[in-house]
């Protein structure tokens, strides 16, 4: 079996170096974001922070003003977990970095995990019993077969 493996780097040697965390405002993402920062600040690892907006096409092929409504609420919670991640790394001293994409979790998540070259993916659980969209993110990350991924409760 014969795959291109020149785009693949070292991982995990020395423990990870960039630990990936998605964020969307819910209790159980920022439950991941505080145990990624543990995870970074003992690895003395970089938190990479990703917030993905959703976009919503059903909504906008309707006429409805999403992207005004998605902006004001991705600046309102991107405000919240720059506040969250700013008091952690005062008590913590957690080296960390904020990033936002549009589009859908998992692939926000994936272009996040590449570009930074992440040790590991953490990611909360769904909040939703069966919520199959949010919760799915998870088993594709896992599948995909990458990085560690770890689904904080």
């Amino acid at each position: 079996m014969t795959e291109d493996h020149s785009h693949q780097f070292e991982r995990g040697t020395d423990g990870p170096k960039v630990i990936v965390v998605g964020v969307d405002g819910s209790d159980s993402s920022l439950r991941a974001a505080a145990y990624a920062g543990g995870l970074a600040r003992r690895q003395r690892a970089l938190l990479a922070v990703v917030y993905v907006q959703p976009v919503l096409a059903a909504s906008a092929a309707l006429g409805a003003p999403v992207a005004d409504t998605t902006d004001e609420i991705a600046e309102g919670l991107i405000t919240e977990i720059r506040a969250s991640a700013e008091r952690v790394k005062d008590i913590f001293d957690v080296r960390w970095e904020f990033h936002t994409f549009r589009g859908d979790p998992y692939s926000g998540l994936v272009t996040a995990a590449d570009d930074l070259k992440a040790d590991a993916v953490v990611v909360g659980a769904s909040e939703q019993a069966g919520h199959r969209i949010v919760g799915s993110v998870a088993v594709r990350l896992v599948k995909a077969g990458r990085w560690p991924v770890t689904v904080v409760p």
